[in-house]
Formats: C-alpha cells, sequence, structure tokens
C-alpha cells in the first residue's frame, strides 16, 4: 500500500481520536438513522463538543481557526470507514459555512457562525432545481429587491439536510436577462413562506436526509444577503474547487473502505476448499484495484496539498473528481461481486458502499460536466471551435 507523507504527527494523533469517535459515538446510530431516513441533530451537537465542525473559523466565533484542510480530510476519511457516510458535516463546515465566512459581513458571520460551530444550528445549501443541476445559469428560482428586504419565490430540489436544517443558503436569480446574475440569500427556519416539501427516497445514503424547498414571497432582510446579489454565480464557481476536493477525498476514502472489507472477506470464505482469496481471478481483480487505489490517493494527496498552498485549481479539482467518483463506482462493483450473494444483502457493509457510490458521478457536477470543463482547458472549447 502506498505511504502516505503528507501528514504530520499532531495529524496522526488527530486522526486516532477521530477513528474513536466515530466508532463509539457515530456508529452506533447507523443502523438507526438509515430506518429513519436522517441523522439526528444532537449528533451535529456533538461533532461541536469534540470541535469538528468549522474548524477554520476564527476564534472569535468559537472556532479553532485551524486553516489546515488535512484536518478536515482525516475527519472525512474516518467517517467514512467507521462512521455514516450520511451525516454530512463537512458539507455544513466546508461547504456551507464558508460563503457566510467568505462573503459575510461582521453581522452575519456573528450571528450565524457560533451556533454552526457549535451544532445548534445545522446549515444546508439550496442551489438545484427540477430544471437546473450541474448547470447553475439554468436557476429559476428568483429574488425581487424591495425598500428593505428581498421577496423570493422559487423552488428547489434534492436539497441535503433539508429537514433538519436551521440555515440554507440559497441561489436566486436576481437579475432577470443575465444567466449570471445570481444572488446568494440567508434563508433562516420559520421565515414566512418558506417550507419544507417531501423527503426524498433513494437508492443510497439512506441516512441522508434530501428534501425539496419552496419559497413562496419569502422576504428576506437586506441583511441576509451574502455579498453583491447581482454576483452570486461568480462566488458559488469560487467556491467550486474545493467542494470537489472534499467529494474526491470522500470517494477514495469510500472505495479503500471497500476494498478492505474485500481483503478481510475474501481471506475467510472458502469456496471449492480453499479461500475465494487463492483463486487468481479474485488475487489479480484485488490487485487491480490496489493499484488503481494508490493512484488515486496519491493524486487527492496531492491536491490537497495543492489546496493548503492555495494553488489548486478548478480544472485540477474537475480532474480529481471525475477520476475519483469513477474509480469509486468501479471498485465498490468488483467488491460486491467479489461478495457473492452476500454482497447483496443489506446486513454486509459493501451493499450500502455499492448504493452510496452511485450517486458520487452525479452531485458536485456530473462527470460529464467535469470533462466539459477538462476538455475547455486544454483548448477544445466547443464555443470556439466553430
Amino acid at each position: 500500500m502506498l505511504t502516505r507523507t503528507i501528514f504530520d504527527p499532531e495529524h496522526v494523533l488527530f486522526r486516532e481520536s477521530a477513528a474513536r469517535y466515530f466508532q463509539e459515538r457515530v456508529a452506533p446510530q447507523s443502523a438507526r438513522w438509515r430506518e429513519q431516513g436522517y441523522c439526528d441533530r444532537e449528533a451535529y451537537r456533538e461533532a461541536g463538543e469534540q470541535g469538528y465542525l468549522l474548524m477554520w473559523a476564527d476564534e472569535a466565533y468559537g472556532g479553532a481557526g485551524v486553516q489546515d484542510f488535512r484536518y478536515e480530510q482525516i475527519l472525512i476519511e474516518e467517517n467514512m470507514r467507521h462512521g455514516e457516510p450520511s451525516l454530512f458535516l463537512t458539507l455544513h463546515s466546508r461547504l456551507v459555512a464558508p460563503y457566510i465566512g467568505g462573503l459575510g459581513t461582521e453581522d452575519q458571520k456573528r450571528r450565524f457562525l457560533p451556533p454552526a460551530v457549535s451544532g445548534d444550528k445545522i446549515f444546508g445549501v439550496a442551489m438545484t432545481e427540477p430544471s437546473a443541476g450541474s448547470d447553475l445559469a439554468g436557476i429559476r428560482t428568483h429574488a425581487e429587491e424591495h425598500e428593505d428586504h428581498w421577496l423570493l419565490n422559487g423552488s428547489k430540489t434534492y436539497i441535503s439536510n433539508g429537514q433538519i436544517g436551521d440555515v440554507f443558503v440559497v441561489a436566486a436569480r436576481t437579475v432577470p436577462n443575465s444567466s449570471h446574475g445570481l444572488g446568494l440569500f440567508i434563508v433562516e427556519r420559520g421565515m414566512d413562506g418558506f417550507e419544507r416539501g417531501r423527503r426524498l427516497k433513494k437508492i443510497g445514503m439512506h441516512a441522508q436526509d434530501t428534501s425539496e424547498l419552496y419559497f413562496n414571497n419569502v422576504k428576506v432582510p437586506k441583511a441576509n444577503v451574502l455579498g453583491d446579489p447581482t454576483k452570486g454565480f461568480k462566488a458559488l464557481a469560487h467556491f467550486l474547487a474545493e467542494e470537489r476536493l472534499i467529494s474526491m477525498v470522500q470517494y477514495t476514502a469510500a472505495a479503500q473502505s471497500a476494498w478492505d472489507l474485500t481483503l478481510a472477506f475474501v481471506k475467510e470464505r472458502r469456496a471449492f476448499g480453499k479461500p475465494i482469496g487463492a483463486f487468481q481471478n479474485t488475487r489479480f481483480k484485488m490487485a487491480e484495484m490496489r493499484t488503481q487505489l494508490d493512484v488515486a490517493q496519491a493524486f487527492v494527496d496531492h491536491c490537497v496539498m495543492q489546496h493548503v498552498e492555495g494553488k489548486l485549481t478548478a480544472e485540477l479539482s474537475a480532474q480529481g473528481k471525475l477520476f475519483c467518483s469513477e474509480l469509486e463506482g468501479r471498485v465498490t462493483d468488483e467488491c460486491l461481486q467479489l461478495h457473492g450473494g452476500a454482497g447483496y444483502m443489506d446486513e454486509y457493509r459493501i451493499s450500502r458502499y455499492y448504493t452510496d457510490a452511485r450517486i458520487s458521478r452525479i452531485y458536485a457536477g456530473t462527470s460529464e460536466i467535469m470533462k466539459e470543463i477538462i476538455a475547455r482547458s486544454i483548448g477544445l472549447d466547443d464555443r470556439k471551435m466553430v
């Protein structure tokens, strides 16, 4: 296996502590959460007590002021191995909260960041719509400016933390005739006209609360507008590189965990008088996956260090998102196959890695969109080749 060299002794100690936390506090709840369709709010409060939420936030807002992304990487990896993949602590901490931390006023930071650090308020982001997924320019939810507020109307779907969330960053069109004229609005639980639709049923990620949201003449105070209300598209694009880095860390950790489970299984399970790991097909499959995982991990760790140094590009993160999501799909499929009939049974964890992995090639930008970004970065831009 690959020897990982990007971690310092402090990271190793943090990993040991995080592994214990996910094994002792999260894993025992996993089956119940999957049955009920969402993770308990208390899980966020417990993570907050451990200091695992918004670690980057300044001490003035209750955070630890830790800017080193490697700590977040460790949390993601240990949750995938020992906890519950549907517990989206990183969505709360690193996908949503940075919009407020990076674009918010001092008043907004003081209102929203401390309860997010403690886990008392859960964050979500509302971008996707029935007719606008990876293409944010297709957003139809719109907001009209009034004297002291913006009037928000529209709907969102496939929104993580949709039911349990308290604070949502909502993308809405503010410039009618501009595909990029978007604003970002902070919508809070209890605002008049803000309604939650169904908790959506999925083939995987059964403990992840995914819902529809509706905005019917929601009066969003101007104090809840993030940054320039006409330049939200640029802000969304700015945070995409880290979102895709988070995704590739998660995908690779999930694939690695599936491989670990399978290695133990093929050593123990016997067929025709010997362990199935002794058959050439099994040995070759495991060897091939081991090589692919080490290549992926080396690339992910490189991207992490690029991000730590402030050098990660949108194009490189797109490559990583594409490669790691496709790899996760292949590895979990091969690992389930090596489990035989047992792999199709829900009682075996490999079945959940397999179903959970199918969404990875879709959310945070589909594989097809990633290929488009990469192709344009190497000079193959269809818009300029007519």
